[in-house]
């Protein structure tokens, strides 16, 4: 295993972190446990998961993945080993998670101990808004449209909420999730104007079919130290090319839920199987490509892979392994050029 040292905290995180959202729908409590064994077992010490998960959400699951990460934690000891983050989510219609969902200071403290409770910890390494208060792009959504904001719910106000936790010793770092360049640099400033605690990391979508993190937060990243927790890695799985030609396979992920259809449209199919083409040409396997591709980006801080079975896992995890040729990369520019963010 890799290991990575995140600007402006003293987390050192693997490479590969796990990501944890089918825990509690697609996995079970003991299916989630030999996840977490595998995972450690192979270096892995970073676990990536929300008060919102499993997805898709319900009110049956919701809290079900804390439970099980909290679970495998008590009965293992591993606590001090494991760099744990979680998230508080955003506004949402959902009160089976909270009425009057808000990243105010009543949503973000309940949030917190409610995850401590699951997860069976005193603290988080790193707590994350998983979405932002306003409306703006996110989840796939373009052509910014201008709304007036009536929820009084301010950046600063966030950031005083996560503060008085930060000095509770309940969190120890904050990062942002879902966010834009300009979400990430009025943290940054609002944090150095008041004496608040500094953003260290985004978590935010990074494949070869979504590369929009590129174009204004990899900027930040570099000048700033605010590092990239690349999630959907393989695309919901297309980059491993097992869904072209209206393939479903049974019980994957992209066959059981319909609502996963951010990376179907037609250009991101024909991306898919352009880079699907290149692994076979270069003898490699398609998801490991896709994979290596995330790892050798200088902004990611760490990989968020997530798994259904145990073959999977250790197949993601191989990645690391898997160092890209120029020859390669330069076939994979060329895609990128032609199909250009197909799918953000």
């Amino acid at each position: 295993m890799k290991y990575h040292k995140i600007p402006h905290s003293s987390l050192e995180v693997s490479k590969i972190c796990l990501g944890t959202m089918t825990f509690g729908e697609q996995n079970n409590e003991q299916e989630a446990h030999s996840q977490l064994d595998l995972a450690f077992e192979r270096g892995i010490n970073f676990i990536d998961t929300a008060e919102m998960y499993p997805v898709p959400p319900n009110a049956q699951s919701q809290g079900l993945t804390e439970t099980y990460i909290g679970s495998w934690l008590k009965k293992t000891g591993q606590r001090d080993k494991v760099i744990l983050a979680t998230k508080v989510a955003g506004p949402r219609n959902l009160p089976y998670v909270r009425p009057d969902m808000a990243l105010d200071r009543r949503n973000i403290h309940d949030a917190v101990e409610a995850s401590l409770n699951r997860l069976q910890t005193d603290y988080i390494d790193l707590y994350q808004l998983h979405w932002p208060q306003r409306e703006t792009n996110c989840f796939g959504q373009l052509n910014y449209q201008y709304q007036e904001d009536h929820s009084g719910v301010t950046l600063t106000d966030s950031l005083e909420a996560l503060a008085e936790l930060v000095r509770m010793g309940k969190i120890r770092y904050i990062g942002l999730s879902n966010e834009t360049p300009w979400g990430v640099m009025s943290f940054l400033r609002l944090a150095e104007k008041h004496n608040l605690p500094r953003v260290v990391t985004i978590q935010n979508p990074y494949n070869l079919l979504n590369r929009s993190f590129e174009v204004g937060l990899s900027e930040i990243s570099h000048h700033e130290g605010v590092e990239l927790l690349a999630y959907s890695p393989l695309a919901f799985g297309t980059l491993s090319g097992k869904y072209l030609n209206n393939a479903r396979p049974e019980g994957a992920r992209c066959s059981l839920f319909e609502r996963f259809s951010r990376y179907f449209k037609p250009q991101g199919i024909a991306a898919t199987e352009a880079y699907v083409n290149i692994a076979h040409k270069h003898g490699l396997n398609p998801s490991q490509m896709a994979l290596a591709f995330v790892n050798q980006r200088p902004f990611v801080a760490s990989n968020i892979i997530g798994a259904t079975t145990l073959e999977q896992l250790n197949e993601n995890i191989d990645s690391l392994d898997v160092e890209l040729s120029e020859e390669v990369l330069q076939d994979l520019q060329q895609v990128g050029v032609q199909y250009s963010n197909p799918c953000p």
